[in-house]
């Protein structure tokens, strides 16, 4: 069974949460409160020297980082991760955009306005170049989907769900989603789909404490 060490409130830890949960996959949660600094310790820098979640543990002692990595790796041969070459091309494509166009302008904000206290003044600097890239990148997303269901092989796939981390919480950290109809149709049709999980349902859990992450 894999092991999965993730933070309940990271949109790149709920990406593959929510794949799992589609596919039905059992998997072991370790909650890693990164804000306390739990990704820093040795312990789990020796599993990734990144210090970051999500992280999956595919077999003993061996270790997968990177949330669109993961997704790859937990879909492949299921009908999240297209079949043909083409198809895996968009797939990577759009997930390519997700992490250079949209996780760094509106995750950062998700992270700082939404999650760390105090963050609005401390990136009071940054808030602006989010907010015109996040929504430059939300524009993009709105194009295609004005004439596309969903953004690769016609289906839900994991483009769709590496997307959806960051922008369903959108909302939460000033961007107005309502200026975005296509988007929040296809918000609606992914929250739908069948085997769908929130990000603040919660699996059952260790804590990354010494003792919880020796004994998971």
């Amino acid at each position: 069974m894999y092991k999965l060490y993730s933070m309940q409130r990271s949109g790149n830890s709920y990406k593959v949460r929510l794949a799992l949960a589609l596919l039905g996959v059992p998997y072991q949660a370790i909650e890693v409160d990164i804000l306390s600094g739990e990704s820093r310790t040795p312990e789990f820098l020796s599993k990734n020297p990144s210090g970051q979640v999500p992280l999956l543990e595919v077999e003993d002692g061996r270790y997968l980082a990177e949330s669109n990595a993961i997704l790859w790796y937990v879909t492949v041969g299921t009908s999240l991760a297209p079949a043909s070459r083409i198809e895996r091309a968009e797939a990577l494509q759009w997930m390519f955009f997700e992490q250079h166009a949209l996780e760094p302008n509106i995750g950062a904000a998700y992270f700082w306005l939404s999650l760390v206290k105090g963050g609005r003044d401390l990136q009071t600097h940054a808030l602006e170049d989010w907010m015109e890239r996040g929504y430059a990148a939300l524009q993009v997303m709105e194009n295609h989907l004005k004439t596309n269901a969903y953004f690769a092989a016609g289906q839900l796939t994991i483009a769709d769900i590496a997307l959806f981390g960051y922008t369903h919480v959108a909302n939460q950290c000033d961007f107005d989603l309502d200026a975005f109809p296509a988007i929040g149709a296809w918000l609606r049709r992914v929250q739908q789909t069948p085997g769908f999980i929130s990000m603040t349902c919660k699996p059952q859990t260790a804590r990354s404490s010494t003792d919880a992450v020796a004994s998971a």
